[in-house]
């Protein structure tokens, strides 16, 4: 039996840890081989001793363009293009209005919207005809989460420009959707609330309708669907996965 991705390859950003390492997992399961993105060398090294060869490890910045062309020399090197990209790189932090400086400004927007411009723009050359991209959102962009309100400013600027973007790739026969997940058990949102994680998670968990985080494999089961043929008639959509939190 072959996997939904068997004999294609994709790439994915911030790959290292939480819903992106979901996503890498489950894209080597269904037959993919995978460029994965991080800053951290440890945590590439380990992801090629657990993976082998169906992982490409790079160690890149994201948000700076020597980063992009690191990753896309990668690529290119390997001569097979692209079918799949999920941008999953991406920062954030509970500050109040009053406290929010010009670095943290520069920092969030940094990461998570030229961040994600820059390597959608630099997959340009790679996507195959029928490809598809992923990006990564938030529920938080509805902003009404108190001292959220820089990173979900920089979430809705991400699903506005995938919009966009839908509709100039649309030609190219290339779709491009957002999958926006609710609070999920992943080491960086645990790493909000530094030497008290564990309570932030379990009063996040209170909160939801299902009376649990979401799980990162489950966003990830959502990020397969939306590169998969099973979501063909789909681009500029925004995927829902919350546990109901958006309800709640």
């Amino acid at each position: 039996m072959t996997g939904t991705l068997q004999g294609r390859t994709a790439l994915v950003s911030g790959g290292t840890s939480g819903i992106g390492l979901a996503v890498v997992h489950r894209f080597v399961d269904e037959g993919a081989h995978v460029f994965v993105t991080g800053r951290r060398q440890e945590a590439l090294d380990a992801l090629r001793g657990e993976l082998g060869d169906a992982v490409t490890p790079i160690r890149a910045d994201a948000t700076e363009a020597d980063g992009i062309a690191t990753v896309f020399r990668a690529v290119a090197e390997r001569g097979s293009g692209l079918d799949a990209v999920h941008v999953n790189a991406g920062i954030g932090e509970f500050k109040p209005l009053a406290e929010v400086t010009a670095d943290d400004f520069e920092a969030t927007f940094g990461t998570n919207v030229r961040g994600t411009t820059l390597t959608v723009q630099g997959a340009l050359p790679f996507l195959r005809e029928g490809s598809a991209i992923v990006v990564t959102g938030s529920t938080a962009a509805s902003g009404t989460e108190p001292s959220f309100g820089l990173y979900g400013a920089s979430k809705a600027a991400i699903a506005t420009l995938t919009r966009t973007w839908a509709a100039e790739l649309a030609p190219r026969r290339i779709r491009i959707d957002t999958v926006v997940p609710g609070p999920t058990e992943t080491p960086g949102l645990k790493g909000l609330a530094p030497g008290n994680g564990d309570a932030l998670l379990a009063q996040m968990a209170s909160g939801m309708p299902l009376g649990r985080l979401l799980r990162p494999e489950e966003v990830a089961a959502a990020v397969l669907f939306l590169v998969s043929d099973q979501s063909s008639g789909m681009t500029g959509s925004e995927l829902l996965v919350d546990g109901g939190s958006t309800i709640a």
